[in-house]
């Protein structure tokens, strides 16, 4: 419990870093902040390019159908980036002054967070507008869903931002891994797809419920399925539990490897 005390101690120092972070993101650029819905809009386009006339799906209204997926997964994916190299990229502020070292991860996804909730502004305005089936009655399990991808992601950064201190090759791995669990992932493609005997090891990606969530809320209009509920809520206790615990055990030793 100490470390969530500190970590309140620390909130300016958290809000700091999380506005200079979305100052920064874009600074110097000449669209600016409209880079945060201009990115996923370029991704769609592409994908919807591709998995409706190359590689047909099938599926009606493709784009929304992956629109509602997409922007969680980048929130994911960035999120896990970005803290990989929290660490690394403040080492001064590590090597010289004292600060719960969990601010700095704990900074990166909160940002990118934010930003994905500016993202959703463009997600259910399309929705609203285009979307055949619109519920707002399971409109109001977004906040939960999305309070439960931001816990698991924050657990998951935790991990991969104090094994990269010490595995600086994790860094360049990651961006491997994290391409390879967007198409492990039902981002472009729907759960039925995945074939029957492989379903016990997909259902075991902590994205999955997560995705399917957001799908079944904002593409079909459905209310999630409690099943989809607790899987979501049990990979996200057991991710933040797992990755404070590594990155407690891991941050002991951060001055001397950097």
């Amino acid at each position: 419990m100490n470390i969530f005390k500190e970590l309140y101690q620390y909130r300016e120092m958290i809000v700091s870093l999380i506005h200079r972070d979305l100052r920064g993101r874009y600074k110097g650029s000449v669209l600016g902040f409209l880079w945060t819905f201009i990115n996923p809009l370029l991704q769609l386009v592409v994908y919807t390019i591709v998995f409706s006339n190359i590689m047909r799906m099938g599926i009606d209204n493709y784009y929304l159908f992956l629109f509602v997926a997409l922007i969680p997964w980048m929130f994911c994916a960035s999120s896990i980036m970005g803290a990989s190299l929290c660490i690394l990229q403040n080492q001064s502020l590590v090597t010289k002054i004292y600060f719960p070292r969990e601010v700095l991860p704990l900074s990166v996804v909160t940002s990118n967070f934010i930003n994905m909730l500016y993202c959703f502004i463009i997600v259910l305005a399309v929705v609203l507008i285009f979307a055949e089936n619109v519920n707002f009655q399971a409109w109001l399990y977004l906040p939960v869903i999305a309070v439960i991808e931001y816990i698991l992601v924050l657990g998951i950064s935790f991990i991969v931002a104090g094994l990269t201190v010490y595995f600086r090759d994790l860094e360049h791995i990651l961006g491997i891994l994290t391409m390879a669990w967007q198409f492990l992932t039902p981002v472009m493609y729907s759960v039925d797809m995945v074939p029957q005997e492989y379903m016990g090891i997909f259902q075991l990606n902590p994205m999955t419920p997560v995705i399917v969530a957001y799908r079944d809320i904002l593409y079909y209009g459905a209310v999630p399925h409690f099943e989809t509920l607790v899987q979501a809520i049990g990979f996200g206790i057991l991710l933040s539990v797992l990755g404070f615990v590594i990155f407690g055990k891991l941050k002991r030793n951060f001055a001397e490897e950097l």
